[in-house]
């Protein structure tokens, strides 16, 4: 494409020459950051024209298409506009399809997503790659539903806080169910080492002034996700499938991520709605009816309290990370400061602060539980004049251990209020 760069390439980002393929009919665009921004860097394809049925003709001959997509020959119109993930284009065949280009690929498993959803999910029917990367998705074009940030904001701005509930908790289910469908196709351990490297790299591009590192609960497997999901994608029921957001092009997932991710991404969407939409309603009560909703519907071990254990990451490590790629996306387009990521972010440092002062009772149950089981170690078997202290070593241990767990930030609560 020619002219005015287009929605979705970084603006700020400098162009430079392509050292990758891309395939006929599409340009290579390879963007890099310079002065301040050293280290963002971003490999686009971009078709040269899609204007016409000709064009489109053109576009997927030389690709391999997969699931239903219309007969090239019988799209007798093409109309095409842009957004910030990518040119979308209504097609006119026998059916009308909305096809979307990807500027920057996906995951690998596109696909895996669309034909495992719910029935209900508004998901690609089908697509075009090349060579493994997922260059175009069609889905049929159906009527337009009001979303449900559409109803979340109106709600907002009437002070209506049952509506607000009842949306946010269907929102929750719709999203729980997808999780649902994604658990018998895979679950695999956490990769914990991938996913703080990544963080980490994020942290050293922005050079972030607070780093966080998590150990992961065990209760947050990889599966299938989404990556990234609005209220924009969701109406009641239905949950969409769509492209991914520029922070996957300008840092590239290398593993899978765990369902708790796609939660986070949702709860992290309910804050910026909230910061921009004036309302008297409170965003603890707001997030905590998203957070039991997915709860009811997603699979009962992930959303277990083992799972939401901010001492082990539990979903605030993720939330940490939403901020961290919309202040990575802003800065590579010089958009200003993103709210409320940046405000957010202030607040880390107290939310890590608080976390490690409760390591000290962890430290205290560790001690308990060593002395205890010392004492008896010395002695055995144990005399009564033993059995005691021991005893009450121990249960000083377990006492210190359990109020650590329930020191631990509840999830509900956002970094600001900690």
């Amino acid at each position: 494409m020619s002219g005015d760069i287009p929605l979705w390439r970084p603006r700020y980002l400098r162009q430079v020459s392509p050292d990758f393929e891309a395939p006929p009919r599409f340009s290579p665009i390879k963007v890099v950051g310079m002065k301040g921004l050293i280290g963002f860097k971003a490999d686009i394809i971009e078709p040269i024209s899609a204007s016409s049925p000709d064009d489109w003709v053109a576009i997927v001959k030389d690709l391999q298409e997969w699931g239903e997509v219309p007969n090239p020959s019988k799209v007798s119109k093409l109309i095409s506009e842009q957004t910030d993930r990518g040119l979308v284009a209504t097609l006119s065949a026998e059916e009308e399809w909305v096809a979307e280009f990807l500027p920057w690929g996906s995951d690998g498993l596109l696909r895996a997503r669309s034909r495992n959803s719910p029935n209900d999910s508004d998901s690609p029917v089908g697509g075009y790659t090349w060579k493994d990367r997922d260059v175009l998705i069609l889905r049929r074009k159906v009527a337009t539903k009001e979303s449900s940030e559409t109803k979340l904001v109106r709600h907002l701005q009437e002070n209506d806080l049952e509506s607000c509930m009842t949306i946010l908790r269907e929102s929750g289910m719709c999203l729980g169910r997808f999780h649902s469908s994604m658990m018998p196709l895979r679950e695999l351990p956490p990769d914990q080492k991938r996913w703080n490297k990544r963080n980490e790299k994020m942290e050293r591009l922005l050079r972030a002034q607070y780093i966080w590192r998590a150990p992961y609960t065990k209760e947050q497997p990889c599966t299938v996700t989404l990556l990234d999901v609005r209220f924009s994608d969701l109406s009641k029921d239905s949950i969409r499938v769509g492209p991914p957001r520029l922070s996957d092009a300008l840092i590239p997932h290398e593993s899978e991520k765990p369902a708790m991710r796609d939660l986070a991404s949702l709860v992290h969407d309910l804050s910026r709605i909230h910061h921009r939409v004036e309302t008297e309603l409170q965003l603890e009560k707001l997030r905590l009816a998203l957070i039991d909703g997915w709860r009811e519907t997603a699979p009962e071990v992930w959303a277990s309290e083992g799972a939401f254990y901010s001492h082990k990451g539990g979903m605030a490590i993720w939330e940490y990370e939403q901020c961290l790629m919309d202040i990575m996306e802003a800065t590579s387009n010089q958009s200003g400061a993103p709210q409320p990521a940046v405000e957010m972010l202030r607040y880390v440092k107290m939310y890590q602060k608080k976390m490690f002062n409760n390591r000290t009772l962890a430290a205290l149950s560790f001690m308990a539980f060593f002395f205890g089981a010392a004492s008896l170690a010395n002695q055995f078997p144990p005399s009564p004049a033993v059995m005691i202290p021991s005893l009450a070593s121990f249960a000083v241990g377990y006492f210190c251990f359990r109020t650590y767990r329930r020191m631990s930030p509840s999830p509900e609560k956002p970094f600001t209020e900690i």
